[in-house]
């Protein structure tokens, strides 16, 4: 047995909600943050636990049985919540907070009394959501038109991008009649994933979301200026994460030409990069891709670790279309960063088991 795994999952499940008045049964407590000012809540939020799901999901066919069955019992636990962020009409899309009423930004003071804060559902969280349960066949149909209804070019065209991919007609990042429409590559590569993995026919707006990933690699955005290709993942080391997990499961034609360049720059990256965690996240994307890294010494890992790291964050100006507040939104004082320690473990977990893999195929 890999003590390694039986210590990580351990951790993960002793975090996991037995209910609370903030956490309910299930999920995984997470925060949203903001150091410059002195901001911590606890957030109610879906998404760590439906991406913990997922993760854990992946990772449980190389599992011991006792593992494998504790990761069975703590996703149990993580799906029967997921109607709690259904969308408020019943449709089969998911929202980042509770629905049935809003509970957006819950247990603050302040943002939660304005309807201007209170978000769509998002693909995202849908993408997480339809990964870690079983949709049938016409619930995944409805899906892919529902996206075509929210892709860019089919009610408005996107503004806060690149000139050159305003015309692109990739998926948004959000659902809703009125939201503005946003690219976030990582979000991308996530519905992407949901999209091959159950073999939908791919349109138009899947080749135009494949083009602008690639092209972020390519043109070294992802590298510069990784918030303007990421909103939502605005980190260089997020990126890759993502882009390889795509790469690495369905090997999309065209994303083959990059593969070598993602290679090597995340390898430069690995070498720079002093964030324990990040390095263990660009670990794990040169392991998917086949590549052999210098052993990291997880098992000595301690919550200290997951200081400073962070998985995601919401841009308080993002929203605003208009030139100048946009500049503005790149800025640490208008970000929100979310944490969440059980999915730290996760990710060490992740790690512990591509190492073992490449390890054993060696």
């Amino acid at each position: 047995m890999n003590e390694n795994l039986k210590k990580f999952i351990d951790q993960i499940q002793r975090l996991q909600s037995n209910g609370d008045r903030h956490f309910p049964s299930g999920l995984f407590p997470a925060f949203r943050t903001n150091n410059l000012v002195a901001y911590k809540r606890p957030d109610t939020t879906i998404f760590f636990s439906a991406i913990i799901c997922f993760t854990l999901q992946s990772i449980r066919a190389k599992m011991p049985a006792e593992q494998a069955e504790e990761i069975d019992r703590i996703c149990r636990g993580i799906v029967k919540n997921y109607p709690d962020f259904q969308n408020k009409d019943g449709l089969k899309t998911y929202n980042f907070w509770k629905t049935k009423p809003s509970r957006h930004f819950p247990n603050g003071n302040i943002f939660h009394r304005f309807e201007h804060f209170r978000i769509p559902d998002d693909i995202d969280d849908t993408a997480f959501v339809y990964l870690t349960t079983d949709p049938s066949p016409d619930e995944l149909l409805w899906l892919k038109q529902k996206l075509q209804l929210h892709a860019n070019g089919s009610k408005q065209w996107i503004k806060n991008t690149y000139p050159e991919y305003r015309s692109l007609k990739a998926y948004s990042t959000w659902f809703g009649k009125n939201m503005y429409i946003e690219f976030d590559v990582s979000v991308l590569c996530n519905m992407l994933y949901c999209i091959l993995k159950y073999d939908l026919p791919l349109n138009e707006h899947d080749e135009a979301s494949l083009k602008y990933i690639r092209s972020v690699v390519e043109t070294n955005r992802y590298l510069n200026e990784p918030f303007r290709c990421a909103h939502q993942y605005p980190r260089t080391s997020l990126i890759i994460y993502h882009v390889s997990r795509l790469i690495a499961a369905f090997n999309p034609l065209v994303l083959r030409d990059i593969k070598a360049k993602l290679i090597s720059d995340t390898t430069n990256l690995l070498r720079q990069t002093a964030s324990p965690m990040d390095q263990v996240i660009l670990s794990i994307s040169l392991m998917r891709l086949g590549q052999k890294t210098k052993r990291i010494s997880v098992e000595n890992c301690t919550s200290k670790d997951f200081n400073g790291f962070y998985f995601f964050i919401a841009g308080l100006l993002t929203a605003y279309e208009h030139a100048i507040l946009y500049r503005f939104s790149n800025a640490p004082l208008f970000h929100m960063h979310w944490v969440c320690e059980a999915h730290c473990w996760v990710l060490l977990a992740e790690y512990e088991v591509l190492w073992d893999s490449l390890e054993t195929a060696s």
